[in-house]
């Protein structure tokens, strides 16, 4: 078989065979698409790439350069190599040490790469792994998600379903809007400034252009008490897994138990899916964890993942040299 792979640097020419690939892999998702990548393309230089066979295309790698090093793109939550489900593992080896190569001989001594968690893959995808360890990579982060599995759920603790009877008693109701504005403006920014001292990544305008170009990936769901907003979520939805991406109430969220409504509501909306994420709670790069954050979404019955960051010295390409035997 013919492995003459060569590394072509992403030009716009390309957005339609890119994303076409990136629909059909086994391990992307919508946030590799050129359209999602490029809402904030102003904050980032890119050093994206498509690997090449001859005339096929076989994997591509959303990236971005900073200060002479390159990344699974630092605007994104995840990375790495996109490939077919029909790769074999010594050809991914040999995509990935071309890769290496051709960062190495543009002067690129290092990689940074941020893990695709496995819950996202549609099929087994921890080819990576078992490179990293060979390349002697340095796992320098690891953070902690907390996601439900559909095939085994877990029970809601006593105190979320002692809220669910609070929020039905008191009438809440859920509403899926395509209005994002009330959610952010009035609860969301408030209480991250409140609570978090900080600021949601996107901005409003951000998340409405991402819904106008990914209307069925990226979905608002709004809880109301008497008319008036009282909590709300923000979802990511992929091929395998519902993300939440943000989630927040106003004050009265014990009182009326309107978080707990939300997801008692939303959980079972997505049953179709392999998973439902929580998303992480850890602070200081994966060493710290927020432990009544990371309790809350325990109590929805979520279990933990792991998603791991690492450095590679791009001229180890060598040491995959006589890997296979």
């Amino acid at each position: 078989m013919e492995t003459n792979y060569t590394i072509h640097k992403y030009q716009p020419s390309f957005k339609s065979q890119w994303d076409t690939f990136v629909r059909s892999s086994k391990n992307g998702t919508f946030l590799f698409e050129r359209d999602f990548m490029e809402y904030h393309q102003d904050r980032f230089e890119d050093a994206s790439c498509l690997v090449i066979n001859g005339k096929k295309l076989v994997a591509v790698f959303p990236a971005n350069i900073n200060e002479g090093a390159v990344y699974s793109h630092q605007g994104l939550s995840y990375g790495g190599l996109v490939i077919q489900a029909d790769l074999k593992f010594s050809e991914y080896l040999s995509i990935f040490k071309a890769l290496l190569q051709e960062l190495e001989k543009e002067s690129i001594g290092e990689l940074f790469l941020k893990e695709i968690p496995s819950f996202y893959c549609e099929v087994p995808s921890e080819e990576s792994s078992y490179l990293l360890f060979l390349l002697k990579a340095n796992c320098y982060r690891v953070d902690l998600g907390m996601v439900v599995d559909y095939s085994k759920l877990i029970p809601f603790s006593r105190t979320r379903k002692r809220g669910i009877t609070r929020a039905k008693e008191a009438g809440l109701v859920i509403k899926e809007e395509t209005d994002f504005e009330t959610f952010w403006n009035e609860i969301l920014v408030p209480n991250r400034a409140t609570i978090h001292q900080v600021k949601p990544t996107h901005v409003l305008e951000e998340i409405k252009l991402l819904h106008s170009r990914f209307p069925e990936r990226i979905k608002q769901f709004n809880c109301y008490y008497k008319g008036d907003i009282v909590a709300g979520a923000t979802l990511f939805i992929t091929q395998t897994t519902v993300h939440v991406q943000y989630a927040a109430a106003n004050e009265l969220r014990q009182e009326l138990g309107s978080l707990d409504l939300l997801f008692d509501t939303l959980i079972p909306i997505f049953k179709d899916k392999q998973y439902f994420s929580f998303g992480i709670s850890n602070e200081a790069q994966g060493t710290k964890l927020n432990e009544g954050l990371n309790y809350w979404k325990e109590s929805f019955g979520a279990r933990g993942f792991v998603h791991r960051f690492y450095s590679i010295k791009t001229a180890n390409y060598k040491l995959l040299n006589s890997v296979l035997i």
